[in-house]
């Protein structure tokens, strides 16, 4: 029997028998009744209010899926409203065509990366690449509270050193996120007295790392060069190699962090032991500070 002929049948007992009793006896769940009232609320009209807000959001952000829109529904507009809600409001408005359909020109980096092509690697180039001339980053998932929650870590690691200058975790991987994590490690270098000025970032293209917010930080006013892996994770397997290795090796901790608060302080403590602690063996089996001042002792390595 179809639901359609459940309500009608519903409809000719429910004042003899009482409502609840005839879904039961049909097996029709209440939602699906009242759904096919001829008084129900039309859809459209109850949430007539978000249509400019969702509007709004859809071309602005056309690349936004939809976990992004619900958090800018609620960080920004403040409208608390289930996903699926917003998921068939999209679909009736035709936003979902909006949002697919149109597609950003590229910016002024990405036009440059691509009219450079190879040349964008500024890594790959180098035949050697000595100690602080060469750093690294990108973003990666980290699952916590018994693996029901994800959070985002940014790295910045050196080349030769292994040693993670700087880092930063949020709840999305943004430029507020990255420049945190740059940020921590500019104090990193200043603490250690070594001068980034002129050294090669390198990342993927990810629109963070293209985007106005983190190329006018480092390239104008920090002046670093940054360097683009144009074949993803192949061309950066440094920042892959740490990152899962990371990982893989504070899993069960990060899981036991219920708060995102807690995971920053364990990510922190990692951090920290891999820098001053753990033995790498690239670095002949020395933490990689050790493995730092050894170097710049030995071979007088002005900063």
């Amino acid at each position: 029997m179809r639901p359609e002929q459940k309500v009608s049948l519903v409809k000719a007992v429910k004042d003899t028998y009482g409502l609840n009793c005839a879904l039961t006896v049909v097996d029709l769940p209440k939602s699906t009744w009242y759904y096919h009232q001829d008084d129900k609320v039309d859809y459209e009209e109850k949430y007539a209010h978000l249509r400019p807000i969702l509007e709004a959001i859809a071309r602005q952000y056309p690349e936004y899926g939809l976990p992004r829109i619900m958090v800018e529904l609620r960080d920004v507009h403040h409208c608390h409203v289930n996903h699926k809600v917003v998921e068939r409001l999209l679909g009736l408005w035709d936003l979902s065509i909006l949002r697919g359909t149109r597609r950003r020109k590229p910016g002024g980096v990405q036009r440059a990366i691509l009219e450079a092509s190879g040349k964008a690697n500024l890594v790959a180039q180098r035949k050697e690449i000595g100690l602080f001339e060469v750093i690294y980053t990108d973003f990666t998932e980290l699952l916590y509270a018994d693996g029901h929650r994800k959070a985002i870590l940014m790295p910045i690691i050196g080349h030769a050193s292994k040693m993670a200058f700087g880092w930063a975790v949020g709840e999305n991987d943004d430029t507020p996120l990255a420049l945190r994590a740059w940020k921590r490690a500019k104090e990193t270098f200043q603490g250690l007295n070594i001068s980034f000025a002129g050294m090669v970032m390198h990342h993927d293209r990810d629109p963070v790392y293209t985007g106005y917010g983190w190329t006018s930080q480092l390239l104008l006013k920090d002046e670093l060069r940054l360097s683009y892996a144009l074949r993803g994770a192949k061309d950066n397997p440094e920042m892959e190699s740490f990152n899962g290795r990371f990982k893989t090796e504070g899993h069960s901790l990060f899981l036991e962090a219920q708060s995102l608060d807690e995971l920053v302080a364990i990510v922190d403590d990692r951090m920290c032991y891999y820098n001053t602690e753990r033995r790498h063996s690239s670095i002949g089996y020395v933490p990689p500070l050790t493995y730092i001042e050894r170097t710049r002792s030995d071979f007088n390595i002005r900063p």
